[in-house]
């Protein structure tokens, strides 16, 4: 089983909604072009997904999934059919909290965001956190917290470091046919490559375990060799 830091860590990197799902990507490309921009984005992106996606881990647990409703004595009630509807509805109303605060606090943020702020509630990452929870069943709400932080944290990492990019590349003799979104794909292709490299790290117990146990048994097969009466009982078989 994976521990809560594995999955952390995973979101992040190796699983990362950006260079792992492509889920996101019109905000990730038409919001990108600047920083400050991509940071403000990125910002409200890890909100919407910190809250919305422990908040529907505890709908599909206590609710929606089938025997869900058995605290309340109906054991045999299945309410999964309407699942997305109420993700959709939790994801549309933490936006719309996301969208006033902004307004209220960061208007010259708000003004840059523009429409893009308000169609966080169709970003296909948001409701992608809320299914991929659903999907891989996590067994308490600290890992689906864990996985909701960790792919808002992705996503934050991609828009930035590709905003960063695109303002250096401005000064750069791209060639024609690939100015703006063509480099841009390449630039985001070869990051996705360089983000799978985390792919084989292992942060969970499992790994020191294997080698112990390996470590275990050569030595016992070096004493067999070495000592050919290990294993004989007292009557010499």
């Amino acid at each position: 089983m994976e521990s809560t830091l594995d999955i952390f860590v995973k979101a992040i990197f190796s699983e990362n909604m950006i260079f792992a799902y492509f889920l996101g990507m019109c905000s990730y490309l038409a919001v990108s072009k600047t920083v400050k921009t991509a940071v403000g984005l990125g910002a409200a992106v890890i909100f919407v997904l910190f809250v919305t996606v422990p908040v529907n881990y505890l709908l599909e647990n206590y609710l929606l999934k089938e025997g869900a409703l058995a605290w309340a004595g109906y054991p045999d009630m299945d309410l999964s059919f309407l699942s997305f509807i109420m993700f959709i509805a939790v994801v549309a109303s933490i936006v719309q909290l996301v969208e006033m605060l902004v307004e209220k606090f960061a208007p010259a943020l708000y003004g840059a965001l523009g429409i893009f702020l308000p169609l966080i509630a169709v970003n296909c990452s948001i409701l992608g956190g809320a299914l991929f929870m659903q999907e891989r069943q996590y067994s308490t709400i600290l890992d689906a917290t864990a996985f909701s932080l960790g792919s808002g944290i992705g996503w934050f990492i991609a828009i930035v470091a590709i905003a960063a990019i695109r303002e250096k590349i401005r000064y750069s003799k791209v060639p024609a046919p690939l100015r703006g979104l063509g480099i841009t794909f390449i630039i985001t292709g070869l990051m996705g490559i360089a983000f799978m490299s985390f792919m084989g790290i292992k942060y969970t117990s499992e790994g020191t375990d294997k080698k112990a146990d390996d470590k275990k048994a050569q030595t016992e097969l070096v004493d067999e060799n070495n000592n050919p009466e290990v294993g004989v009982n007292n009557n010499g078989e």
